[in-house]
């Protein structure tokens, strides 16, 4: 219909859309302010986002080596390995249930650190308000150390999982006094004890809050349940070191101590200013000067128990720090309840203004790793660069009836995930004990391929079988060569 050249019919849709468009923005205003005013809502939401985005950035890294060992593992479930208690290797058999890709090994991660962040946000609730356990939703999501988390699947996954929730419900069950919480203490005690070795800390630490705060609990009947529940948890753990003569405990008593005890200054530096990088320098320098200055955390008992869960795992690791290299990544834990502290500092001392700055720190840190890991993957971890292609061009070698080796424990453990389906691989070169001396049968030393990232390996296979040829030399890029080498004829036929 027109009237004085107008179509009125076009006229009233455009209005309609006008209108339509009015009315989206101004519902999008009011979810967008009901997400902000609503701290439990925006932490919730945060943390579904952090979930989905690293699932997709997931898909685009390849496995490390260390996690393509620990997949192996799951396939072969076992109560007990060499190197770890065996919690990490169930966590990927259940995920294997969905995908075996590299977000699928990496799946796990995304669960139990978004479970920890929501744990994270319940706990600060209980010892503040739901503003200051977003901020420390805010904190823990937007530091490195819980980027590294999302990417590399460890036995730090789990163990990050169950202290986590072992720190909420044994608060709970000291501070509460219910008999559920004590029983699911001991639950999650267990399964961070089955998780890795270095959960004996929580125990500690745990102990000595209640020595120092909270003796009456040793009268408690409930706590007596709740060491049984662990006990029974870690049972089969132990049952398997004991049938292996301890070995797993007594290679981890090794891995991290030295028999000379010379101190060395610069491995004290070394761990010491890695937590300003993992935990960011502002909010690092924040929570370490707290904890030194303020006498608050010892008056409040509830703040005691969180820092000393907080301050236990840091004092011994900074202390074997003297003697042997520590890895950034030990101390993690400590940051759980560190998040909180922090949380509650900030909103204690109306930091506002540093809060921000640190915050701004943390993700400019964050955000730098996590591009630079899909731009310049080579220079930054170079072990995970392109383990596809290089045993891709390992496998035009093989042929029927070839052997499949490794040099390094790694190694061995890429050539079995990227193969197709799956093949037995082996160490081929004699190195540090590990998982593939505990199961290996007549399969090593016998005709096949061996890969190594050293061209050295090529003399010490010569000592090892009559017949050693180099076939293959693939640069990967400067200074990462990889070497293909055929071997048959074995001199010492006996398995090692």
């Amino acid at each position: 219909m027109e009237l004085f050249g107008y179509n009125f019919i076009h006229l009233k849709y455009k209005y309609y859309c006008i209108i339509r468009e009015i009315n989206f923005r101004k519902e999008l205003n009011f979810m967008i302010n009901k997400l902000c005013q609503n701290p439990r809502v925006s932490a919730y939401f945060l943390i579904l986002l952090l979930a989905f985005f690293a699932l997709i950035y997931n898909a685009f890294l390849p496995l490390h080596g260390d996690e393509a060992y620990y997949w192996m593992w799951s396939h072969d479930l076992k109560t007990g390995y060499y190197d770890h208690p065996p919690m990490v290797a169930y966590f990927i058999y259940l995920t294997n249930f969905i995908s075996e890709s590299e977000w699928g090994v990496r799946l796990s991660n995304v669960f139990a650190i978004s479970i920890s962040s929501l744990y994270i946000f319940k706990l600060t609730s209980k010892l503040s308000d739901e503003k200051t356990a977003l901020n420390a939703v805010i904190i823990f999501l937007s530091v490195l150390l819980t980027h590294a988390g999302y990417i590399f699947t460890t036995p730090d996954t789990p163990l990050n999982l169950f202290w986590t929730l072992s720190l909420y419900y044994s608060y709970k069950a000291i501070f509460e006094g219910k008999l559920r919480d004590y029983v699911l203490t001991g639950l999650f005690l267990g399964l961070m004890m089955t998780s890795k070795y270095s959960a004996i800390l929580f125990v500690m630490s745990l102990l000595l809050f209640l020595l120092i705060k909270r003796r009456e609990q040793f009268l408690n009947p409930y706590m007596y349940l709740s060491i049984f529940i662990s006990l029974l948890v870690i049972a089969p753990m132990l049952y398997w070191n004991y049938q292996h003569e301890w070995i797993s405990f007594l290679f981890q008593i090794d891995h991290g101590s030295t028999s000379d005890f010379y101190i060395q200054p610069w491995l004290i530096l070394e761990f010491f200013g890695a937590q300003f990088g993992v935990f960011t320098p502002v909010f690092t320098a924040i929570l370490f000067f707290f904890l030194a200055k303020d006498k608050l955390y010892f008056k409040d008992e509830k703040l005691f128990f969180i820092a000393l869960m907080t301050v236990g795992i840091l004092l011994f690791f900074l202390y074997k720090s003297f003697y042997v290299s520590m890895a950034p990544n030990y101390g993690a834990p400590a940051y759980i309840g560190g998040t909180i502290l922090l949380a509650i500092i900030i909103r204690n001392y109306s930091l506002k203004k540093t809060f921000i700055l640190g915050l701004g720190v943390a993700l400019f840190f964050t955000t730098i790793v996590r591009i630079a890991m899909i731009t310049h993957l080579p220079e930054l971890q170079r072990f995970m660069y392109k383990p596809q292609e290089i045993v891709e061009r390992f496998a035009t070698h093989l042929k029927e009836g070839d052997h499949i080796y490794g040099a390094h424990l790694t190694t061995a453990a890429y050539l079995k995930y990227y193969l197709p389906n799956h093949p037995k691989t082996d160490v081929g070169i004699p190195s540090r004990f590990s998982y593939y001396d505990m199961v290996r049968d007549d399969y090593y030393h016998k005709d096949g391929l061996l890969l190594s990232r050293n061209v050295k390996r090529g003399d010490q296979l010569k000592t090892m079988y009559k017949n050693v040829e180099l076939i293959d030399t693939y640069e990967v890029f400067k200074n990462r060569t990889f070497y293909t080498y055929r071997v048959s004829d074995p001199i010492n036929k006996s398995s090692k």
